[in-house]
Parts: C-alpha cells; sequence; structure tokens
C-alpha cells in the first residue's frame, strides 16, 4: 500500500469527566502536563468508540508509541471542573498516524486546550512498521 494518507471525512470522539485532585497544583488548577494524559484519554476514547481498542493493537503484535506532542495553551481548567474532549484524526499512513484534540470546560464552549499526537506503527519490538490493513480504516 502507497504512503498516501487514506482518512475518512472528519470522524470526532468526545469523551468527558470530571478534574480529578491529582491533576491540579496547590492553586487547583490543571497542571499543564496532565493535558497529555487527557489526549491519551480521548485517543483511547476515539479507538473503543470505533471497536478498536488500544489493548487490540498490542494483541496483535503492534504498538503505537508517541514520536511528536504539539499542545497550545489559551486556558485552564480548575479543579471540580467537568473536562470535555474532543478527538479526530486527521492523517493516516501505513506507518504514522495523528490525532488532534480540543479541550474544553464543560460549563462553556471555549476551547482552553488544543493540539495533536502523532504515532509510528512498531512491532512488539520496536522496529517500525506498516500498519495491518484492519488499522487503516478508522
Amino acid at each position: 500500500m502507497s504512503e498516501e494518507n487514506n482518512c475518512k471525512e472528519k470522524e470526532v470522539s468526545e469523551t468527558e469527566f470530571p478534574v480529578r485532585y491529582a491533576e491540579t497544583d496547590a492553586m487547583g488548577v490543571v497542571h499543564h502536563a496532565a493535558y497529555i494524559v487527557y489526549f491519551e484519554e480521548a485517543r483511547s476514547q476515539y479507538m473503543r468508540d470505533r471497536s478498536k481498542d488500544y489493548a487490540l493493537i498490542e494483541k496483535s503484535g503492534y504498538r503505537l508509541p508517541v514520536t511528536d506532542v504539539k499542545v497550545r495553551y489559551v486556558g485552564s481548567l480548575t479543579y471540580g471542573d467537568r473536562v470535555n474532549i474532543r478527538a479526530w484524526i486527521t492523517e493516516n499512513r501505513s506507518r504514522k498516524i495523528t490525532f488532534n484534540y480540543e479541550i474544553r470546560s464543560s460549563a462553556n464552549s471555549r476551547i482552553l486546550v488544543s493540539g495533536s499526537t502523532s504515532h509510528t506503527w512498531t512491532t512488539l519490538d520496536g522496529k517500525v512498521t506498516r500498519a495491518p490493513s484492519l488499522w487503516l480504516n478508522f
């Protein structure tokens, strides 16, 4: 299969949960690193919504390590807020997949944090490989 992008029209998954105390600093504001964990939860939900749980990837002999993270912070969440995260795929190639994210407080629609993560397909022993065809069709 060629390296052409075979993404479908933008399919978005959403997930929501409360900000946990452990994710905040002494002022009750979500620590900047927690947003990367929120990205991971949104990505996992995206895959679960399509019956392609990440655990199945590893069971089939592959991994998707993060190779790039981009984050833009324009606001913050605090303890007690409900987090709403949207995730979608912007690139799905034979060896690479990229997810984009938007994080908002459930109380309003303003985007507080946005970003992306890129991942490279590898075998369980870390060698870069092509994605199995099952995983190219998200």
